[in-house]
């Protein structure tokens, strides 16, 4: 309750403040009459700022923040490790890729989205062709596998960047690659949230199972369950989550890292209660760094750039504090 409180006063925020400044009053009364038979008391200017340009970008804000979020949560169970993210393991820039691929050759945004799709589950695929093996799947093994798999599609897109056309093409892909929701319209909002929403109630119904799974195979297995199908039905659902995001923001890093251990800290390490905590707690995290990104210069500073600047800070105490544990199970 109090996340979902912290989420709706975040947005409200960010639909008032801006170059054209809203009075918070003004906001709830142009919401308000969208919903009821009341007059928005306010002018024709107010109104257009704040649902055509504002709300898309707010909502679009929350569907990426909140899906990047819940997904590295679920990952970080899964894998048994919370220093796992999408970005992590190499999901991100295989989204990326197909994303980047979907621009250059012309496609649509259900083809992106799809591209996206695709392109992360291959990426899940080679990693787990990488790090398979006896004895499980140490972290210093994910991290390694991680990292190979998203060089490779890091250097596809780089190459895709190298062949694209410097006068229409390339500009599109670069800004798209950076991360934002600065063009965020309803459309958008439409084409993000049926991938994040349906990956999120996946996990959302699965969030005991992965409670269950979180204490290794041998246990899950005695309880009834098949890990390895279930790892396979997360995974997939993690997957359509990237591939909305990064469909429609370019690749934002770091969220799915530094969200669910905040929302850990706060409600513990129960998936019952931490990934509906996480998912409210990523959507308000996106739409405060876009709304900083928007009025911090005369300019608009990227959002991936943002979120970078606050979840690398974060990663490297995250592994000074679990060094000793790392170094154990490699």
């Amino acid at each position: 309750m109090v996340s979902a409180v912290f989420l709706v006063a975040v947005g409200m925020v960010a639909l008032a403040v801006g170059r054209y400044q809203v009075p918070l009053s003004h906001v709830v009364q142009i919401l308000a009459a969208q919903v009821f038979p009341v007059p928005a008391g306010s002018d024709a200017t107010e109104e257009s700022v704040v649902l055509l340009v504002r709300l898309p970008r707010v909502l679009l804000g929350l569907l990426v923040g909140a899906g990047l979020s819940i997904g590295g949560a679920a990952l970080q169970a899964i894998f048994r490790n919370p220093l796992v993210s999408p970005e992590i393991i190499g999901v991100s820039a295989g989204a990326s890729f197909g994303g980047a691929l979907a621009i250059l050759l012309g496609l649509g945004s259900l083809l992106l989205v799809g591209g996206a799709f695709a392109f992360g589950l291959v990426a899940l695929v080679l990693l787990f062709l990488i790090t398979s093996g006896r004895g499980g799947t140490p972290l210093l093994m994910i991290v390694l596998g991680g990292v190979v798999t998203g060089s490779f599609f890091s250097a596809l897109v780089s190459l895709v960047t190298y062949i694209a056309d410097p006068n229409t093409t390339l500009p599109a892909i670069v800004f798209w690659l950076l991360g934002s929701v600065a063009s965020a319209t309803y459309a958008k909002v439409l084409v993000a949230l049926i991938p994040v929403l349906l990956g999120a109630v996946v996990l959302l119904l699965l969030r005991w199972r992965i409670n269950v799974l979180s204490l290794g195979d041998e246990d899950a297995a005695a309880l009834g369950l098949r890990p390895g199908r279930l790892r396979w039905v997360v995974l997939v659902a993690v997957a359509l989550i990237v591939a909305g995001a990064v469909a429609v923001s370019g690749a934002v890093s770091w969220v799915g890292l530094v969200i669910p251990h905040l929302a850990r800290m706060w409600v513990g390490p129960d998936h019952r209660v931490l990934l509906p905590v996480t998912f409210l707690l990523g959507g308000a995290y996106i739409i405060a760094i876009d709304t900083i990104a928007r009025t911090a210069t005369a300019g608009e500073i990227p959002l991936g750039v943002l979120t970078a600047l606050v979840g690398a800070p974060v990663f490297f105490l995250l592994l000074r504090r679990n060094r000793d544990r790392i170094w154990d199970s490699a």
